[in-house]
């Protein structure tokens, strides 16, 4: 585990109860996020990454497994340490504008607002909420209602609000979800600045590969646990581009997902056959004359794949 790690989710369980039926949403999910990452959080409905995002926001208590966000364990904060946990040391931008935003405040009433919950004086709020509003390019539009603003230019709004106490992390659960193509990349370019200038860790919950595709690392989740990673690297020199490369995640106790592609391809079921070579480990089907996987297929990365919401 890193030292540097801002987030660390180990062997996490939440279970929703409805009725007389329990819904594991999580089952011993591991994770670990570290300082001035940007990570985006990728799965089928029902995978989980919602629940994740509401556990790792102070919002959803976990029913077991330990998470730590910014050196504060969720699991042992008092209702008032929560609260201050959520004011401070962490942020929010949601997918629906109505709930980031108050509409009868100004932008830089909303930005203020949570400062002023913190009992910061009128003065540092004025002038941290001007600097944040330049920030995401908003310097002209400060006195400007939400109904008076674009659905890029709320978000943006939403995003400087979300960075008012200096949060260490910023959660944002499918931020360009309403938006069009070109208003999306406005944002999500927002979100990079503030990653890279001010080295706030962002995880983003989302949908969108082409947001997506902007993080360091995406984090894909099935059935309530991580089940591959894309790392993203910059090749460096000359002609400067980006090498993505697909993992697949082995927990703390040796497991592993394969990808649905991989398993359906050689119909996988219930066991598979196992060996170990020097440099590798050889899985396939066990049924009477199955060949040997080629070892070269663990090297084709799959695509994400994409579904609805939670």
């Amino acid at each position: 585990m890193s030292d540097a790690a801002v987030i660390v989710c180990d062997n996490l369980v939440k279970i929703y109860k409805q009725a007389d039926l329990e819904v594991i949403a999580l089952q011993g999910l591991d994770l670990v996020v570290d300082a001035g990452e940007f990570v985006a959080i990728m799965g089928a409905s029902g995978s989980g990454k919602s629940t994740l995002l509401g556990v790792l926001g102070g919002l959803v208590s976990p029913t077991a497994g330990a998470v730590s966000v910014g050196g504060n364990d969720l699991l042992q904060l008092s209702v008032r340490d929560r609260t201050r946990f959520r004011r401070s040391e962490v942020g929010f931008v949601w997918q629906q504008t109505a709930r980031n935003l108050v509409p009868y405040l100004s932008a830089r009433e909303n930005v203020e607002l949570p400062m002023r919950f913190d009992g910061r004086s009128r003065r540092d709020r004025r002038l941290t909420a001007m600097r944040l509003l330049d920030q995401v390019g908003l310097s002209g539009r400060t006195d400007h209602r939400p109904s008076q603003l674009s659905g890029g230019e709320q978000q943006r709004v939403a995003i400087a609000t979300a960075l008012a106490n200096s949060p260490r992390v910023v959660f944002a659960d499918e931020p360009t979800g309403e938006l069009d193509t070109d208003t999306a990349s406005e944002v999500v370019e927002v979100l990079r600045t503030v990653n890279r200038e001010d080295g706030v860790t962002i995880v983003v919950v989302t949908h969108d590969s082409e947001l997506a595709a902007y993080t360091d690392r995406t984090v894909l989740i099935r059935d309530g646990r991580t089940s591959t990673e894309v790392l993203r690297r910059s090749t460096g020199g000359v002609g400067v581009g980006v090498i993505a490369e697909e993992f697949a995640v082995l927990d703390r106790v040796g497991r592993l997902q394969l990808p649905t592609e991989y398993v359906d391809a050689l119909e996988l079921q219930q066991r598979v056959r196992l060996t170990l070579d020097s440099d590798r480990i050889n899985v396939w089907p066990d049924r009477p004359g199955a060949d040997e996987v080629d070892s070269e297929a663990w090297a084709q990365p799959a695509d994400p794949q994409e579904g609805d919401d939670d």
